[in-house]
């Protein structure tokens, strides 16, 4: 880094993804990154949420962010998505490709993608 104007420029490239990390958006979107869910592959649908969001210019409304353990490691990686008013869904299994998926339907089409969720999968 060689002046001031550089070090602002990587600020403004890298600002999206920290306000997503870190935000207060009415819609948050909560991945389990304790170390049973990084082994099971949270780390990339962490990663797919992220860049979905930016991509989809979704940051104004939904926040991503991690947290330990959720309790149910059998059911890694699991994404929770909490909305005003309305009651958590818990996804489980998710891979980077149902995330993408999950950011088409559930955050943009506001259609829960029930064959992802905990109560699908214990039926």
């Amino acid at each position: 880094m060689k002046s001031l104007a550089e070090l602002q420029a990587i600020k403004e490239r890298m600002r999206d993804k920290v306000v997503i990390r870190e935000g207060v958006n009415e819609t948050r979107i909560v991945i389990g990154m304790a170390t049973c869910g990084i082994a099971a592959g949270a780390r990339p649908v962490l990663n797919a949420f992220v860049e979905g969001v930016n991509e989809n210019k979704l940051y104004d409304k939904v926040t991503v962010t991690q947290t330990g353990c959720i309790g149910l490691c059998q059911y890694e990686p699991i994404v929770e998505v909490y909305e005003p008013g309305k009651e958590k869904v818990t996804y489980v299994k998710m891979t980077a490709e149902k995330a993408k998926e999950v950011i088409e339907k559930h955050l943009k089409g506001g259609n829960v993608v029930k064959e992802y969720t905990i109560a699908y999968t214990k039926q």
